[in-house]
């Protein structure tokens, strides 16, 4: 007897009303009738409506599905083959379209939501990206790495200026303390210490004592870091180091 209409509506998951269009333009016709007149589907119908299916998933329009499916030269296994074809392309199509979206999402996790002249306008030449992927490498299955990344999402770009702003001024403080001749393990050396290890643990995550001084030691060990201190003042890297030391063992 075959299939009706609404049993094949719901094996394929689509609307009666589709059958019947189907059947008004010729795609797919049913093989029977039923005494009243009603479609009655066999297995072949459904073989074609698998065939247009996947045709259609894949963004042909339907008269040219037609034209496919009644090529006199294609067996259903060469549409299989052309199907498996077809698909293969498309996931590797999307494969590349869900990688742009990791890369996207990446970005947005480290929460520099700003534009290009934004983000010029807040750090100039230092790209608050540049060492994104090695801070990851480093830290990103540590909690003060993701707290980092949740705390940055949030922020503007006037969060970004503020801390910027807020930092500079630190800076500018820290090289006077120093031309002044201030020792690392003097009383406003480790206060300068302190707020330092402040500023991390109010922007970015929490900061004890004891990862501060990993921080300080790191400042040191690492040029790039150590450039970026020394030119607020020559010497600030391994001052700071040593202030940071001072100020943890004062508050332990």
């Amino acid at each position: 007897m075959g299939f009706s209409v609404g049993q094949v509506a719901g094996f394929a998951g689509v609307t009666v009303r589709t059958l019947h269009h189907y059947d008004e333009i010729g795609l797919l016709s049913p093989g029977g009738r039923s005494h009243a007149g009603h479609r009655r589907y066999d297995d072949a119908d459904l073989d074609r409506l698998q065939r247009i299916l996947f045709y259609r998933e894949l963004g042909f329009p339907l008269d040219e599905v037609a034209v496919l499916l009644d090529d006199p030269e294609a067996d259903p296994q060469e549409h299989l083959r052309r199907q498996h074809a077809l698909l293969t392309d498309r996931i590797a199509r999307l494969q590349q379209m869900a990688k742009a979206v990791e890369h996207a999402m990446e970005a947005q996790k480290m929460g520099i939501n700003l534009t290009p002249e934004e983000k010029f306008e807040v750090f100039g030449e230092q790209d608050p990206e540049r060492y994104a992927q090695e801070a990851e490498q480093r830290w990103g299955e540590s909690a003060a790495y993701a707290e980092s990344q949740r705390r940055a999402a949030s922020y503007t770009k006037d969060d970004w200026q503020r801390m910027r702003d807020e930092a500079a001024e630190w800076g500018r403080r820290y090289a006077a303390a120093l031309e002044a001749g201030e020792p690392a393990d003097g009383e406003r050396a480790m206060d300068l210490a302190e707020e330092h290890r402040l500023h991390i643990h109010r922007w970015f995550y929490d900061c004890p004592y004891e990862m501060h001084t990993c921080l300080g030691e790191m400042y040191v060990a690492d040029e790039r870091f150590t450039a970026f201190y020394d030119a607020m003042r020559p010497g600030m890297a391994v001052h700071l180091r040593d202030a940071i030391l001072a100020n943890g063992v004062r508050k332990v």
